[in-house]
């Protein structure tokens, strides 16, 4: 199957990948140390219209197919994942429900301001009790007149500190479970909506993740998105067009790390010789490169069944699984070709080895993943192989 990207596509990403390689990889370390991403870098983003991926031509946005934003989120997943993370979580899980799923008139009033920036958005699902199991929500919102009242709390909210447009998953109607979820579009300025803490975070340094609480927070009817009750399947909808970005991003990351583990093995002389001579070093780096390129094969056929409009619950979940897993071993495998080097922080190895675990818990753990993929298999044999 041939991936062939239209030549303003192919432009853009060799655009990305210069902007990657020149302005922002030399401030990864100043990412990862100040916890903080420069504004510098942020603005330049903006204008090359980074924040826009998922938001159509008429709003805006760049108006990239799946293929093609998988392309670029691609080229960004080469670079530190902090800033990786701000980008892909606002034009994946973020955005895409609004994209996807809003009506003419939300569409028109939010997404311009998502695409240029203006407005970073977030999605607000995982609650203390309703992480894996994503039904189990204790945040309510109550009808009342033309208004919904909100009452609950959200936790490792990826963009909360600096969003501007949450989606929220709800209960509307507690006797009904999943059917009683609805998800709603919620300004960052509405009264009765706080920031928590940012939490202190083992890896992904410069993408702030804290906890959102709603106190008595209305937000209008006209800010239910799809339909009342559609919640938890419009969930599913978002986090499942938001696997293939994420596996792209992984699959920029892994290839960053070969490419750094080839160099290192050619230059590090071991017993009077390179290492890349070793064969165990050939050995991982082969293991490496295969992996890397079934990913690749596999992420863009994810993202070409997402532009045909074709189903891809269980593609989507494997593809997810495949990038998580991989990016891990892949991120192993460089830490022990670079040896003590890789263990010390002032080398981006340490980063990357410590960025890529956070991949098999977010946005659906590994196990998630499996049990989706065997769920659809199952559907699949008891409906005859359709």
């Amino acid at each position: 199957m041939s991936f062939e990207l239209p030549e303003e596509v192919q432009e853009l990403k060799e655009g990305i990948r210069h902007f990657i390689d020149n302005e922002v990889e030399p401030n990864a370390m100043k990412i990862e140390q100040e916890n903080d991403i420069p504004e510098k870098i942020m603005e330049k983003s903006k204008e090359m219209g980074l924040f826009g991926l998922s938001v159509p031509e008429e709003f805006g946005g760049l108006g990239l197919s799946m293929l093609a934003k998988c392309a670029v989120l691609e080229e960004i997943g080469r670079t530190h994942n902090g800033y990786t993370t701000v980008i892909g979580g606002h034009t994946g899980i973020g955005g895409v429900g609004i994209s996807e799923l809003g009506t003419e008139e939300q569409k028109r009033k939010y997404l311009p301001y998502m695409a240029s920036g203006e407005n970073i958005g977030a999605f607000a699902l995982t609650e203390p009790s309703a992480g894996s199991e994503a039904s189990n929500l204790k945040t309510v919102a109550v009808k009342k007149g033309d208004k919904y009242i909100l009452n609950g709390s959200k936790h490792y909210i990826t963009n909360a500190p600096i969003a501007g447009i949450f989606t929220v998953m709800a209960v509307t109607d507690p006797d009904k479970g999943t059917k009683g979820i609805t998800s709603f579009i919620v300004e960052r300025d509405t009264p009765g909506l706080e920031i928590g803490k940012i939490e202190d975070k083992m890896g992904l340094h410069g993408s702030h993740s804290s906890e959102v609480f709603f106190e008595d927070c209305e937000v209008p009817e006209e800010n239910v998105l799809g339909e009342v009750g559609q919640g938890y399947i419009n969930a599913l909808k978002i986090l499942a067009n938001g696997r293939a970005g994420m596996a792209a991003r992984n699959l920029g990351s892994s290839d960053k790390l070969l490419e750094m583990s080839i160099d290192f093995a050619q230059e590090r002389v071991q017993f009077g010789k390179p290492i890349f001579e070793q064969q165990i070093i050939q050995h991982y780096i082969a293991e490496m490169a295969m992996e890397i390129e079934a990913l690749r094969s596999f992420v863009y056929r994810v993202a070409s069944m997402v532009d045909r409009n074709e189903k891809v619950i269980k593609e989507a979940a494997m593809v997810k699984l495949m990038g998580s897993e991989t990016y891990n071993r892949v991120a192993d495998k460089a830490l022990q070709i670079h040896g003590g080097i890789g263990y010390i922080s002032e080398y981006p190895i340490e980063r990357f080895y410590r960025d890529a675990r956070i991949t098999r818990i977010y946005e659906g753990t590994s196990e998630i993943q499996k049990n989706i993929i065997a769920g659809q298999l199952q559907r699949s044999y008891q409906n005859g192989g359709k």
